[in-house]
C-alpha cells in the first residue's frame, strides 16, 4: 500500500500544474483571437494582460505549494513568475518607448514599475534566501496592482512642467525600489509571525480588522436609503466627471449600499467572536468565528460580482445634478482593488488556519526570517532616504522650496520615521522578534497609504501622480 501511495504522489503533484498551465494557455489563446485581427498583438495592454495571467498562475501555484508542500509547484510557480516578469518588462519598455521617458509620470506608470520590482524581488528572495512561500503574499499584491492598472488612465500624456526633469527618474526609481522592498519585508514579517508561533486567532483578529477597515471605508459611500455612491464617468474623454475643480460628481446605485452594509456586518462578526473568546475565555467562539470567515468570503465575493456588474457600464441619477450619468470601473479603481484585497486577505487566513503545520515546515526558521526582514529594511531605508532627499532637491528646483508640507511629502516623512524607528529600536535597544515584525507590518501599511491613499484622497502638489 505504501508503495502504491508513493507511485501516485507524482501524478497528484502535477495536477495543479497541468490545470494552471491549461488555464494560462486558454486565456492567452482567447486574448490572441481577440486581437489578431487588429494586428497589434504586442500592445502594452496585451502585454499587461499576459503578465496578469502569468502572475495569477504563479499565485495559484504558490498557494498550491503552501497547501500541499509539493516541490514541483514551486518550480513551475517560479517559471510563471519569470514569464509574467518578462511580459511586465516588455510593457515597461513599450511604455518607455511610447512616452519618451521612463514610466514614472503617473500612478499607472508607477504601478507598472512597482509590480515589476515586486516580482523581481520575489524571485530573488525565493532563490537567495529559500523563502519558497513568499509568493503567496507578494503575488496577490502584484495581481491587485495589475488589475488596478487596467482601470487607471493609461494614455500617454505630455509631462507637466514640474515633471520635466531628470530628477523625476531618480526620485521615482528610488521610490519604487523602496516600496517594493517594503512589500517584501511585510511578507517576511508575516511569515516570521507564523514561524514564531503567534496564535492563529491573532491572525484572525488582524485579518478581520483589515477587512472591517476596507468596508468601513467603502460605506462612506452609503446613502441612508440604501444607495451606493460612485463617481460618474465621462466615456468620451475617458475621465471622471467634475462639478467644479477637484469636486467629483457622484451618482447613486440603488440598493447596492444595502449589500455592502450586509457584508460589513459579515466581516465584523469574526472580530466580534474573537473579542468574546478573549473576554469569556471560551475557545468555542473561535470555531464559530472561523465559519464566519468562510461565510464572509462568500458574501464579499457576491459584493464584488454585483459591484462589477452594476458599475461597469451603468447609468444612474445623481443627488447633485439632473439627468442620468454613466459609470465605469475605471472611475472607482480603488474600491474595486479594496474589495479584491479583502477577499485575498481572508483566503490567506484560511490557508494558515487549515495548513499551519505544513507552512511552518516549509518556512525557514524564525531567526532566519527575522534576519532577512532586517536586511530587507536595511535596503529599503536608504532608498527611502535618498528618495526624500532627491524629491526635496527637485522640489526646490521646480517650486523654489525644499519642503512644502504637501500631503505626499508629509506621509513620505511619516513612512521614513516608521522605518527609522524600526532600525533605531533594533540597533540601540536590541529589538528582535515580534516587536520588530509589527514595526515592519506597520511600515508597509503606511507605505500603501502614501502610495495609494494620499494620491486618491488628498489633493496637493502631487495630485498629477
Amino acid at each position: 500500500m505504501a508503495r502504491a501511495r508513493v507511485e501516485q504522489h507524482p501524478a497528484t503533484g502535477m495536477t495543479l500544474v497541468v490545470m494552471v498551465g491549461l488555464s494560462i494557455a486558454f486565456l492567452l489563446f482567447i486574448a490572441f483571437l481577440n486581437v489578431v485581427k487588429s494586428g497589434d498583438i504586442l500592445s502594452e495592454a496585451n502585454l499587461l494582460y499576459a503578465a496578469l495571467v502569468f502572475y495569477a498562475g504563479a499565485g495559484a501555484l504558490y498557494l498550491g505549494f503552501g497547501v500541499t508542500g509539493t516541490e514541483s509547484y514551486i518550480k513551475f510557480a517560479s517559471l510563471a513568475t519569470w514569464a509574467g516578469l518578462i511580459a511586465n518588462t516588455a510593457a515597461v519598455a513599450h511604455r518607455w518607448y511610447e512616452a519618451g521617458h521612463p514610466p514614472f509620470a503617473s500612478l499607472y506608470e508607477m504601478l507598472l514599475s512597482f509590480v515589476w520590482t515586486l516580482a523581481a524581488l520575489t524571485l530573488i528572495a525565493e532563490k537567495r534566501y529559500a523563502v519558497k512561500v513568499i509568493g503567496t503574499v507578494t503575488m496577490p499584491v502584484a495581481i491587485v496592482g495589475v488589475v488596478l492598472m487596467q482601470l487607471l488612465r493609461s494614455e500617454v500624456r505630455p509631462l507637466v512642467p514640474a515633471l520635466q526633469s531628470t530628477w523625476l527618474h531618480v526620485h521615482v526609481t528610488l521610490a519604487m525600489l523602496a516600496y517594493a522592498a517594503c512589500a517584501l519585508s511585510f511578507a517576511l514579517a508575516m511569515m516570521f509571525l507564523i514561524q514564531d508561533k503567534l496564535k492563529t486567532e491573532n491572525f484572525l483578529a488582524a485579518t478581520s480588522i483589515f477587512t472591517v477597515g476596507i468596508y468601513a471605508s467603502v460605506l462612506t459611500r452609503f446613502e441612508g436609503w440604501g444607495g451606493f455612491n460612485v463617481i460618474a464617468w465621462d466615456a468620451e474623454n475617458k475621465s471622471e466627471v467634475f462639478l467644479a475643480k477637484n469636486v467629483r460628481l457622484f451618482v447613486t446605485i440603488p440598493d447596492l449600499g444595502w449589500l455592502m452594509l450586509l457584508v460589513f456586518a459579515a466581516v465584523i462578526a469574526p472580530f466580534t467572536l474573537y473579542i468574546l473568546t478573549r473576554v469569556r475565555k471560551n475557545d468555542g467562539f473561535l470555531a464559530v468565528a472561523n465559519r464566519a470567515v468562510f461565510i464572509s468570503i462568500l458574501l464579499q465575493s457576491l459584493a464584488l460580482v454585483f459591484f462589477v456588474i452594476r458599475v461597469r457600464d451603468g447609468r444612474y441619477s445623481s443627488l447633485d445634478a439632473e439627468g442620468l450619468y454613466p459609470t465605469n470601473l475605471a472611475a472607482s479603481p480603488f474600491i474595486l482593488s479594496a474589495l479584491v484585497a479583502g477577499i485575498f486577505a481572508n483566503l490567506l487566513y484560511l490557508l494558515l488556519l487549515w495548513r499551519r503545520e505544513d507552512l511552518e515546515r516549509l518556512l525557514p526558521d524564525a531567526d532566519t526570517l527575522d534576519r532577512i526582514t532586517y536586511k530587507t529594511i536595511c535596503i529599503a531605508f536608504p532608498l527611502l532616504t535618498l528618495m526624500i532627499a532627491a524629491g526635496a532637491y527637485w522640489a526646490n528646483r521646480a517650486w523654489g522650496s525644499y519642503w512644502n508640507w504637501d500631503p505626499k511629502e508629509t506621509w513620505a516623512a511619516i513612512t521614513w520615521l516608521v522605518y527609522a524607528g524600526y532600525l533605531h529600536m533594533r540597533i540601540t535597544r536590541g529589538w528582535r522578534g515580534r516587536r520588530a515584525a509589527y514595526f515592519a507590518i506597520l511600515g508597509f501599511g503606511v507605505v500603501m497609504f502614501t502610495f495609494f491613499g494620499v494620491t486618491y484622497l488628498l489633493n496637493g502638489l502631487h495630485s498629477y501622480a
